[in-house]
């Protein structure tokens, strides 16, 4: 799983989101993976289901940059739904 947290392939938006007052820019495959998996599982329990389709979502794009569409839509399904958007 290194491999995709040091993916540089770029999403298809970059996703801004707010956290701490300050202001988070993910716009490659391995900024979103490191974001998405460094935080507590505890974090995500609530949107279990939307963070385990983003994380298979990232991995696949890792390998196959065809599938960053559908790694950013399963991006912003989970931001949306936490409210990070």
């Amino acid at each position: 799983m290194s491999e995709v947290s040091n993916s540089d392939t770029p999403l298809r938006t970059t996703f801004r989101i707010f956290l701490n007052g300050q202001t988070v820019s993910i716009g490659t495959v391995g900024q979103a993976y490191r974001f998405i998996t460094s935080l507590s599982p505890v974090e995500w329990m609530e949107f279990r289901s939307l963070h385990q389709d983003a994380v298979g979502s990232l991995q696949s794009a890792a390998g196959n940059a065809m599938l960053t569409v559908q790694a950013t839509n399963a991006l912003r399904a989970l931001f949306v739904r936490a409210r990070l958007l």
